[in-house]
């Protein structure tokens, strides 16, 4: 995972309610366990069409998406079943963080646990959001703020120990490994009894 502690983009704005992680990342693309290709299959039922050609009406077809590392989308995205392969799709495909009013809970703790941040606003900032599609927005991942263009900065909620892998660049077993040494002293502190 790469470390995360500042974002800064413009934003590309999907509005759809209820997009499931089947649509974000179909289920016959799940045959791998590594991240790498997944990205070209993101959303891909919009994304192509029946031939396999680009759909040039779909949101990230367009021009003015390339680059875009925030996506901005609907109510309750993410919802469905619970696959890794939905962050990693969507970080392969350059999007460091979603934001939502409402993000399903087992698509949002993978994507904590994947490097994808993903951010829960209240319905006023998703609205002027998705009313101005391509603003520039930051967001400090330490300060858990989203500044908007227009100089309005919200909090989002994020748990301490999902900020730090983030910031740190870690998951969950690279924060046990950088503490190996610590495990050990505590085990070997402890009388082994049979």
């Amino acid at each position: 995972m790469k470390p995360i502690s500042k974002i800064q983009s413009r934003t590309v704005n999907f509005a759809n309610t209820d997009i499931d992680t089947d649509q974000i990342i179909p289920a016959r693309f799940l045959t791998t366990t590594t991240r790498e290709g997944l990205g070209q299959h993101l959303f891909h039922d919009w994304r192509y069409l029946p031939d396999g050609s680009s759909n040039k009406d779909f949101i990230l077809n367009k021009p003015d998406s390339a680059g875009c590392k925030i996506l901005v989308a609907g109510r309750n995205f993410g919802c469905g079943s619970s696959r890794e392969h939905a962050p990693w799709a969507l970080q392969e495909f350059g999007i460091d963080a979603v934001i939502s009013s409402e993000i399903a809970d087992i698509f949002r703790s993978n994507s904590l646990k994947n490097g994808l941040l993903p951010i829960v606003v209240d319905e006023g900032t998703l609205d002027w959001l998705l009313e101005h599609p391509y603003t520039e927005v930051t967001i400090d991942v330490v300060r858990s703020t989203l500044t908007l263009a227009d100089g309005t900065t919200v909090n989002y909620p994020i748990d301490n120990f999902a900020r730090y892998c983030l910031v740190e660049g870690i998951d969950q077993l690279g924060f046990l490994q950088k503490r190996a040494s610590e495990i050990e002293q505590f085990e070997e502190s402890r009388p082994w009894t049979p």
